[in-house]
């Protein structure tokens, strides 16, 4: 019988049914060794034969189980391949692995887990880290806080319709409180509360109801000049991302705190109030939280100086959404600085009335354009009829900025300053072109309205408002131009 002699892998008993095999170990025992290991721990002869038949083996006396157990009773050859190890690669590996070790060693004293002394390394038992609180470090917002709060009241008021709290910024050891008008429109009394607890009489010392800015002075002298006065700062400088500080009583909650950023500059809308209108150009967008109360508070910057003056926010609740407007501090100032002169607030001045051109009217009129400021009338002697503006014109920009409606005009023409020169885009005669206009002061129109007002009431209606605002400051009156996406006063 022939059998295969090429060692194989034993991979368990085969079938009965199979055909008989021969069963070739391989034994890597040592040059010169005569045996090799059997069942019972010894060694098994080369060359030597065992008996297949019983399925136990009794060289060496000793008995044990194979692996299987064939079928046939037949004698094979037991053939002995010897192999000899590699030594070269076991070494390269043993040489790695030694400098892979240390390598980690050298990490874990540097890193400061193992700790090597002249006699002994040592292993630190616990690692700890230890802070040291300095109590004089302080938060940026701590310190801010603590320089602008004092310059930051809340104003109670009373009206002829109830009550209502908001806030104001002192500017000086005069008495001057800087505010929103609609905090104090039709005030019969004001009480005005600082941050050290007192509570002080105030009178309204006048306003700008179309710039949404007032100044109340407190009626005690001596209360006054203890005050602290805010510190002004620049808000042509400002830019997005900043970091900002709105104070104020939001909810009543007086002397309350709220940070954020400039979300965005010289965003601009016009609001109405019960009594007229207020226009609102070049505001600070801000995240901070600005609820109703906060009105004529501050807007601080990183240093607490004063930036703006909290005035509204958009909002479909009426409460804090992350979008707050405040007044930019330069423009309010200059208000503040008229009505504590003595002065009647001015703004730019074209001198045109005006309506709003939109698709529906533009096909009835069969006008060239479906937007802008359509011109109805042209004051003699106002800048508009100096530059040669006409009736029938329409606006359609300022500065290359488009026009959309007559609010929109008003806004984009107060956020330039009196004395500037801006081109407008007109179409006229179904052809556009440029006209330069220096804008002029409204001053002398709104002394001329006071003056005609005193033989009778002392306020104007809003119709009234509304037809001083279209005839006098260069458009037509904005109803809350924001995109129709809602805005409220704070």
């Amino acid at each position: 019988m022939d059998f295969d002699k090429t060692p194989k892998r034993p991979e368990g008993a085969p079938d009965s049914s199979a055909t008989p095999t021969t069963r070739i170990e391989v034994d890597s025992a040592p040059d010169g060794a005569d045996a090799c290991e059997g069942d019972a721990g010894g060694y098994w002869g080369a060359g030597e034969t065992r008996s297949q038949g019983s399925g136990t083996s009794s060289a060496a006396g000793g008995t044990g189980s194979y692996p299987y157990v064939p079928s046939s009773s037949e004698v094979s050859t037991r053939t002995v391949v010897k192999t000899r190890t590699k030594k070269l690669p076991v070494f390269l590996a043993s040489l790695g692995g030694m400098a892979v070790g240390a390598v980690l060693v050298i990490a874990l004293v540097m890193s400061g887990a193992f700790r090597i002394t002249e006699t002994d390394v040592e292993t630190p038992a616990v690692m700890q880290q230890t802070i040291d609180i300095d109590p004089e470090d302080t938060t940026l917002a701590e310190v801010v806080s603590a320089k602008a709060l004092p310059s930051v009241v809340s104003i109670s008021t009373e009206t002829a319709e109830g009550g209502g709290v908001g806030s104001g910024v002192i500017l000086d050891t005069d008495g001057n409180i800087i505010t929103n008008y609609h905090v104090v429109e039709g005030a019969t009394s004001i009480l005005v509360n600082t941050d050290d607890g007192q509570s002080l009489e105030a009178e309204v010392l006048g306003a700008d109801e179309s710039s949404d800015i007032a100044v109340v002075k407190l009626t005690d002298a001596d209360a006054a000049a203890k005050l602290t006065p805010i510190e002004v700062g620049d808000s042509d400088g400002l830019s997005v991302g900043e970091w900002v500080m709105a104070i104020g009583s939001p909810f009543g909650n007086e002397q309350s705190v709220s940070t954020g950023i400039v979300s965005a500059l010289y965003r601009s809308t016009a609001l109405t109030s019960s009594s007229g209108s207020s226009i609102y150009a070049n505001m600070i967008q801000t995240d901070a939280a600005i609820n109703p109360g906060n009105s004529g508070g501050a807007l601080v910057n990183d240093e607490g100086q004063l930036i703006g003056i909290n005035s509204i926010i958009e909002s479909y609740s009426g409460s804090s959404s992350g979008v707050g407007f405040a007044i930019p501090v330069n423009y309010a100032m200059q208000i503040a600085e008229q009505i504590i002169a003595g002065e009647t607030p001015a703004h730019p001045y074209l001198g045109v009335s005006v309506s709003t051109v939109n698709a529906w009217n533009a096909r009835q009129e069969n006008l060239p354009v479906s937007e802008g400021a359509y011109v109805s009338a042209v004051n003699e002697g106002t800048p508009a009829a100096e530059a040669g503006l006409q009736v029938g014109d329409i606006v359609t920009a300022v500065d290359g900025e488009e026009v959309t409606s007559a609010d929109n005009l008003i806004i984009l023409l107060r956020e330039h300053a009196i004395g500037d020169t801006v081109t407008l885009a007109v179409m006229r005669d179904g052809k556009e072109t440029d006209v330069d206009v220096t804008l002029g002061s409204d001053a002398d129109l709104q002394t001329e309205q006071q003056d005609s007002s005193e033989g009778g009431t002392n306020t104007m209606t809003e119709e009234e408002f509304l037809e001083y605002l279209r005839n006098f400051l260069g458009d037509g009156y904005g109803y809350g131009y924001d995109g129709g996406r809602g805005g409220s006063i704070g």
